[in-house]
């Protein structure tokens, strides 16, 4: 019995949020704003995986305000969230096209530089070294790490919220992780021997 009520629940929650972006599309700022809620941090981690840290918080705000403005457009509600992912994705690529010039966009950007220079807590030099490695692993693993690592995000949330289905996530992350577990063994075998041996 309990099973039944484990799966009824995420149609029913389906079919909650297709209302909310009907209700949305036809002008109620609070389905809005509800839309806001459950969907700012898979919107924060796209950005996260893409644009430098620093500009996030401004292009999450800019990101629901596009959303807002298209929303008439979107005629699937069903797909919401896969429609605002690639909104975000695209304004992701809007930033770089606006403030970098164009030989630069092919050069991969300095991530641990730019958090360093925020912060000398140990911690968060780590965190910045460990974010810069994710977003150097190919896009298909960054987004669904992003999402998993630093949004919170399970496995099941990341396929509802994005579109993407429940095996492509597991396998994405499953190889992401193994990815940026060599990715990181590698950076501290680096970072060992550049310190030399031990006297």
């Amino acid at each position: 019995m309990e099973r039944q009520a484990v799966i009824a629940l995420p149609a029913a929650e389906s079919r909650d949020e297709d209302s909310l972006v009907s209700a949305a599309r036809d002008g109620d700022r609070a389905a809005f704003g509800c839309l806001y809620d459950r969907y700012a941090s898979m919107v924060h981690g796209i950005l996260l995986a893409r644009v430098p840290p620093r500009e996030v918080d401004d292009l999450v705000q800019e990101v629901f305000l596009l959303a807002l403005r298209q929303l008439h457009a979107l005629r699937d509600v069903s797909r919401f969230g896969a429609w605002l992912g690639t909104i975000t994705r695209n304004r992701a690529n809007d930033y770089f096209r606006k403030t970098i010039p164009d030989e630069k966009v092919t050069e991969p950007v300095d991530q641990n530089h730019a958090e360093s220079r925020t912060t000398n807590s140990a911690a968060d030099q780590e965190a910045a070294m460990i974010l810069g490695v994710v977003r150097g692993l190919p896009e298909a693993y960054r987004e669904p790490l992003i999402l998993r690592l630093v949004e919170g995000m399970t496995g099941p949330e990341i396929a509802a919220r994005t579109g993407l289905t429940h095996g492509s996530v597991r396998v994405n992350l499953y190889r992401g992780l193994q990815m940026l577990r060599e990715k990181l063994a590698e950076s501290a075998k680096g970072a060992s021997l550049a310190q030399g041996p031990k006297e």
